[in-house]
């Protein structure tokens, strides 16, 4: 995970970002965690590596 957010404006803006720095948008995952009435939404951006592997190094 890259990011992590709870307002959708927000995200859109931290996409942005990642578009200008070149970042290939094919390797970019984007989650919306629905909460329903329980937990508020939250949107996360992940990264997809080669190995499988994420930033911790786990699988």
């Amino acid at each position: 995970m890259i990011f992590e957010t709870g307002d959708q404006t927000e995200l859109h803006a931290h996409l942005r970002t990642l578009r200008e720095a070149g970042t290939d948008e094919a390797t970019i995952r984007i989650d919306t965690l629905c909460g329903r009435l329980e937990q508020p939404t939250t949107y996360r951006l992940s990264r997809f590596t080669a190995d499988g592997r994420g930033a911790s190094g786990l699988t």
